[in-house]
């Protein structure tokens, strides 16, 4: 099985870094199983894109979502939110821009590639300030143990050959 790992995120935009930070990481640890590749994509989509088509299987993106108004923690920074992600989802429309990041909308372009959607989740984190700036604030840095255990547990519920 082909998984993919990537973290996707402005490093320079504070808590948008979140999904490299996390990838960072996960790239460092050894427990992961055989065939799971972790890749800090930043802001590069159209590598993302033609990594996906190569052939991956599950797909988890790591990075810095919206606030979900409504839920217990009403989208409060650092909250965590871990979303499955089907074709049917996607925006086939979505415009594909070569230097920036939007992973929707390289997921919705990746059939008109020629490949296909594979079982994606998202594992993403409610920032606090997407200002310029390097470094993840105190709510966003608190969240990363648990992003990294949420992804790890993603992971268990798949079978891997090697």
């Amino acid at each position: 099985m082909t998984v993919l790992v990537a973290g996707v995120g402005n490093m320079f935009l504070r808590d948008d870094g979140f999904g490299p930070e996390v990838a960072r990481r996960l790239a460092t640890d050894e427990s992961l199983p055989a065939g799971v590749d972790v890749v800090d994509y930043g802001i590069r989509g159209m590598h993302l894109a033609y990594d996906l088509l190569a052939g991956v299987e599950v797909l988890v993106l790591v990075d810095a979502v919206p606030p979900d108004h409504g839920t217990e923690h009403d989208g409060a920074p650092g909250s965590l939110r871990v979303l499955r992600i089907r074709s049917e989802d996607l925006d086939g429309g979505a415009s594909l821009d070569p230097h920036g990041m939007d992973p929707a909308a390289v997921l919705g372009k990746l059939r008109t590639l020629g490949g296909k959607v594979p079982v994606t989740y998202v594992v993403g984190c409610v920032p606090a300030d997407v200002t310029e700036g390097v470094g993840l604030t105190p709510p966003v840095a608190a969240a990363l143990p648990g992003a990294v255990a949420a992804v790890v547990h993603l992971l268990s519920q798949h079978t891997f050959t090697t």
